[in-house]
């Protein structure tokens, strides 16, 4: 499909990002080593890394214009990391840059075997620091913007970010990978919330996945949505009525949730997503929530053509702010988001297979 048959841009597209960067070091070996092993990689790639860095160049590909606050040193690596993101179109006016320290790298071993990936992560150093931030630049960074994005690294001054934000009535929407110090405070303030499969259990201590959504929109009362990502596994988005819808029946959320598993089409090869009709959803011992239920699958990605999920996740959430920003609804923004992901799996590293607009894998999907 050319340029000119697609849908036009979202008017509203200035995101602005902020969280980690790196350079990534990613090895393909045939097979993970055993202790005291020597082996040697397949393929070697270094690139551009880091959620917050992932995500934005995924949104640039697909048409938005993000901008991001974040830190690097004045080393090689850091020159790299800026220079990459600069290319796709991402916008580093608002970086800090250190002449001392070293910019945050990550070696990345990627096992053909078993289609996995392990991280070892060197952080950035020093950190940032919200003195760092002037106020003048926090203004011109928020200028314009549609939608902020955490990862919920560099806590302190994505607090400061996320403040100045919501007193401008800015939609924020927070990454919450893993429990991490701040993210609490960061959440407070964010009006999306997409999640690791793990967190939404691990932050709330609810009894179990289903009612640890309802446990979260009950607990964050500014949050519209929570989506948690399931990797081949698909995603689970509960989102909160607009309405209130008093008259709606209650229903169990882990009955639900069941039942709209059930009813998925497993013989499609590409996402779908199925949802619930309006209604309260209640969790024993937690309490009862009016809104809706989604159950989003993945693309069955064929063996062959599987190459490396690193920043699957984080190309997910690019796809997502872009959703966010184009007005689409859940049914239509989980296949897409989930289809971003899958194309970039077809490559080694986070962004080598990060698709633009135009990409005729998305065609159906915008």
């Amino acid at each position: 499909m050319s340029s000119d048959s697609l849908p036009p841009l979202p008017q509203n597209r200035i995101v602005l990002g902020c969280g980690q960067v790196a350079v990534d070091f990613l090895a393909t070996v045939a097979s993970f080593p055993n202790p005291d092993d020597k082996i040697r990689s397949t393929s070697l790639k270094v690139q551009g890394g880091g959620n917050a860095g992932n995500a934005s160049t995924c949104a640039a590909r697909l048409g938005l214009n993000p901008r991001l606050i974040s830190k690097v040193s004045n080393d090689s690596h850091g020159k790299g990391i800026l220079e990459e993101l600069e290319a796709d179109g991402v916008d580093t006016s608002f970086f800090i840059v250190s002449e001392k320290g070293n910019s945050s790298f990550t070696y990345v071993i990627v096992d053909s075997q078993t289609k996995t990936r392990t991280c070892i992560h060197t952080p950035g150093y020093p950190p940032l620091i919200p003195e760092e931030l002037s106020l003048s630049s926090l203004l011109s960074a928020l200028d314009g913007v549609n939608m902020v994005y955490f990862d919920g690294r560099h806590h302190e001054t994505a607090l400061v970010v996320a403040k100045e934000a919501a007193r401008k009535n800015i939609p924020i929407l927070v990454e919450a990978e893993r429990e991490r110090e701040g993210l609490d405070d960061l959440l407070d303030f964010a009006t999306y919330a997409i999640c690791s499969a793990k967190f939404p259990q691990a932050w709330t201590e609810a009894p179990s996945f289903s009612s640890a959504l309802i446990s979260m929109l009950l607990r964050l009362p500014k949050l519209k949505f929570v989506i948690v990502t399931l990797g081949e596994e698909g995603c689970i988005m509960l989102e909160r009525s607009v309405n209130g819808g008093s008259d709606a029946e209650e229903m169990d959320v882990q009955c639900l949730l069941e039942s709209l598993k059930l009813i998925k089409d497993d013989s499609k090869t590409i996402p779908t997503c199925i949802s619930s009709v309006e209604t309260k959803l209640s969790a024993d011992g937690i309490g009862t929530i009016t809104g809706q239920l989604f159950v989003g699958t993945a693309e069955k990605i064929p063996p062959s053509e599987l190459v490396d999920t690193t920043g699957a996740g984080d190309a997910f959430i690019g796809a997502v702010l872009y959703a966010l920003c184009a007005g689409m609804p859940p049914e239509k923004m989980l296949p897409f988001a989930a289809q971003v992901a899958a194309t970039g799996c077809r490559a080694l590293g986070a962004r080598t297979g990060l698709p633009l607009r135009t990409d005729p894998r998305l065609v159906s999907f915008l």
